[in-house]
């Protein structure tokens, strides 16, 4: 009974990947960290960006909570967006969330 006891202990223990082994598992995550997070992050900010540098007078616009208007002046910060005859709303560039193609309000 005690050989059997002996030989089941003396097994080598199964070793854990190696220097070259763990160098590639690490840089896999990162690949995949790369194209599944940070990529498209900085790709839809970088849109958001060209948005935002290139609203003008006239363009139909979507902000962040929902409203639909026509930008009517457009300063260092702030648009002033038309959202209804005679009503006017001050929000900042950042809060524009969308640009729409021109003609879509009139179809609201």
């Amino acid at each position: 009974m005690f050989p059997a006891i002996a030989s089941a202990e003396a097994a080598p223990a199964p070793e854990g990947m190696g220097a070259v082994g763990q160098l590639i598992f690490f840089g896999g995550f990162i690949l995949i960290f790369y194209f599944l997070m940070w990529r498209p992050q900085s790709k839809r900010a970088k849109e958001h960006r060209d948005l935002i540098g290139g609203l003008s007078k006239g363009d139909e616009v979507i902000i962040g909570g929902g409203i639909a208007g026509k930008i009517r002046d457009v300063k260092d910060d702030f648009v002033t967006i038309e959202v209804a005859d005679n009503v006017e709303i001050k929000v900042q560039k950042a809060a524009v969330s969308a640009a729409l193609p021109k003609g879509t309000l009139k179809d609201i």
